[in-house]
C-alpha cells in the first residue's frame, strides 16, 4: 500500500505561505480569516482547529465565531464589510442556519468556493494531492461517491471540464460497476461504506469522507481496505484535510494581494 499523504505536501506549501505573510507584514498588510459555525460536532471542531493552527504557524489571524439563526446574517455581513477581513468561511455542515447565508459572503472573500463561482478548496486539494503524487487522470475511469456541495459536485464539474471519464455514485445508486474504476474519490460521511470488494486491484483511493462515530472521526473507507498492499490510498489522518487547509490559506493570500 502506498499512502497519498497530504500532510507532507501541505508542509511545503505552509513554508511558502509563511514567507509570503512575512513579506506582506513588512508592507503593513495583515491577512485575516473569519470562520463561522453553528454547531459543536467533533468533525467541525477538528477542522476549525486545523485552520486555527495553520494560521498561527504562518502568521495569519484566524477569528472563529459561533452563529445562530438569530445573529448569523448580522455577523456575516459585518465580516463582509470589514476591510480587515480577507477571507470568510462558513464551516459546513450547518445544523441550524440556512445555507442561504453563504450568499452573504462577497465573492472576493469566498476562499472556500462555496458560492459556486470557483472550485471548492476541498476539490482543489484532492486535485493537488493526485498531481503531487504524479497521478495522471487521463485515460482512467474515475468514480466520485457522493455528490455534496463541498466535494462531489465541484469535483465532478472540474474533472468533466478537463475531459476526464467521471462517473458519480450518489445516495441509493447501484455501485456494482465501482470495481471497474481506476480512481475512487469518496465523500459521503458514511463510515465504512467502501468495502474491499468494491475496489479493483491497484486502485487509487481518496477518502474525503468525515463523520463522528462514538466521538471518533472516521472516513468512508472500511478498515479492512487498508490491509491491502496493492492500493494507493489516503491515510486515516493527514490525507485530504491538510491540503484543504493549505488551499484555503492560499486563497486568503491571493485575496490579500488583489
Amino acid at each position: 500500500m502506498k499512502e497519498l499523504n497530504g500532510r507532507e505536501l501541505a508542509d511545503y506549501i505552509k513554508e511558502r505561505h509563511a514567507h509570503t505573510v512575512k513579506a506582506l507584514r513588512s508592507k503593513k498588510i495583515f491577512p485575516k480569516l473569519a470562520i463561522f459555525y453553528d454547531n459543536d460536532s467533533p468533525a467541525i471542531a477538528k477542522y476549525m482547529s486545523l485552520k486555527q493552527n495553520y494560521g498561527n504557524d504562518v502568521g495569519i489571524e484566524v477569528e472563529i465565531t459561533k452563529i445562530s439563526t438569530i445573529d448569523a446574517e448580522e455577523k456575516i455581513r459585518a465580516a463582509a464589510e470589514d476591510e480587515k477581513v480577507t477571507g470568510i468561511i462558513v464551516q459546513l455542515p450547518l445544523t441550524e442556519c440556512n445555507m442561504s447565508i453563504l450568499d452573504l459572503i462577497p465573492l472576493k472573500k469566498d476562499v472556500d468556493g462555496l458560492r459556486g463561482e470557483s472550485d471548492t478548496a476541498t476539490a482543489m486539494a484532492i486535485h493537488w494531492l493526485l498531481t503531487g503524487y504524479g497521478v495522471d487522470l487521463r485515460g482512467k475511469k474515475i468514480a466520485i461517491v457522493g455528490h455534496g456541495k463541498l466535494v462531489g459536485a465541484p469535483l465532478e464539474k472540474m474533472w468533466h471540464e478537463s475531459g476526464y471519464d467521471v462517473t458519480v455514485y450518489d445516495k441509493g445508486d447501484d455501485t456494482s460497476t465501482l470495481p471497474e474504476c481506476d480512481v475512487v474519490v469518496t465523500a459521503t460521511g458514511v463510515p465504512g461504506l467502501i468495502k474491499s470488494e468494491m475496489l479493483k486491484y491497484g486502485a487509487i483511493v481518496i477518502d474525503a469522507g468525515t463523520a463522528s462515530e462514538g466521538g471518533i472521526l472516521k472516513g468512508d473507507v472500511d478498515d479492512a481496505v487498508r490491509e491491502r498492499n496493492d492500493l494507493m490510498i489516503t491515510p486515516k489522518l493527514g490525507g485530504v484535510g491538510p491540503l484543504t487547509v493549505a488551499m484555503l490559506f492560499e486563497r486568503v493570500l491571493q485575496a490579500t494581494q488583489k
